[in-house]
């Protein structure tokens, strides 16, 4: 039991760079069983990042962690995330602000899911994306190989003006390939988000729910004014930073929901 959030070290990670359409990122890895794709939240591989990613493969899961930014096992400061944001808000890898776009991060995303697939067991990997990746986990599910995508947070674009607060990191191309596949029943979603989470509008969740049907499932944590599980208002990280071990914590409950859903979709029954 515990009143801080979860962490882990870099400790037991191999490290090794992962180069596809002429974009190349180191990706950490460990653990054995069906793949899972960790992409850190901003401002990068922070201890509360590898406890998520340490706690997936006690679960039994290889867990691959991209670094696309950062530096891997420092402590999310203000100052590391000063340095990080700016940068990414202009990357064209990332194109954070735009609507309808492709990205050249979510063709890397879904090449490092393909090789995690065919190194791994199961039918097909996993990929979680938090705050500013949040999103990209969706954009990844085009590959077939995905059959599990989780949002957390989703944050990008970021939400400036009703058209950004509605929308998800993918060009329509993409999120009509990831619509065909939840209903021939390839692939499910899940979105994570605290009530009062003003960088991720509740409207963006609903678009996604009329899209993708029940093949999105939604995990909204209550964090209004008074809220049983003490949250405050600017409660935002649902899986790393506002995780506390301790029996009936709501964001705990969200975290092996998670794990479950992952089961679910890449474990296959004996």
């Amino acid at each position: 039991m515990t009143d801080r959030a979860p962490v882990g070290t870099l400790a037991g990670w191999t490290a090794a760079p992962f180069t596809a359409d002429g974009i190349t990122h180191d990706v950490h890895r460990r653990g054995s069983g069906p793949g899972v794709v960790l992409i850190p939240e901003v401002p990068g591989m922070t201890p509360e990042v590898l406890g998520l990613a340490e706690h997936l493969v006690d679960a039994g899961f290889e867990v691959a962690v991209p670094s696309p930014f950062g530096e891997p096992g420092a402590p999310a400061t203000v100052g590391a995330i000063l340095r990080v944001l700016p940068r990414l808000c202009v990357a064209s890898e990332f194109r954070a602000f735009a609507t309808d776009a492709r990205r050249p991060f979510s063709d890397w995303l879904r090449a490092l899911a393909a090789d995690l697939a065919d190194r791994t067991p199961g039918p097909g990997v996993g990929v979680i994306g938090m705050c500013f990746t949040g999103g990209f986990a969706l954009a990844a599910a085009v590959d077939g190989s995905v059959l599990a995508a989780v949002l957390s947070q989703p944050a990008t674009p970021f939400p400036v003006g009703r058209r950004r607060a509605a929308a998800v990191p993918l060009s329509t191309a993409e999120l009509d390939a990831v619509t065909g596949r939840a209903a021939r029943g390839e692939v499910c979603a899940m979105g994570l988000r605290f009530s009062e989470d003003r960088s991720v509008p509740r409207q963006r969740f609903d678009g996604l729910r009329r899209r993708l049907g029940a093949a999105f499932e939604v995990v909204e944590l209550d964090s209004s004014p008074g809220n049983p599980g003490g949250f405050s208002r600017t409660a935002h990280s649902v899986l790393t930073g506002e995780v506390r071990e301790r029996e009936g914590h709501p964001a705990l409950a969200a975290r092996e929901r998670v794990v479950a859903f992952l089961r679910e979709r890449l474990v296959v029954a004996d």
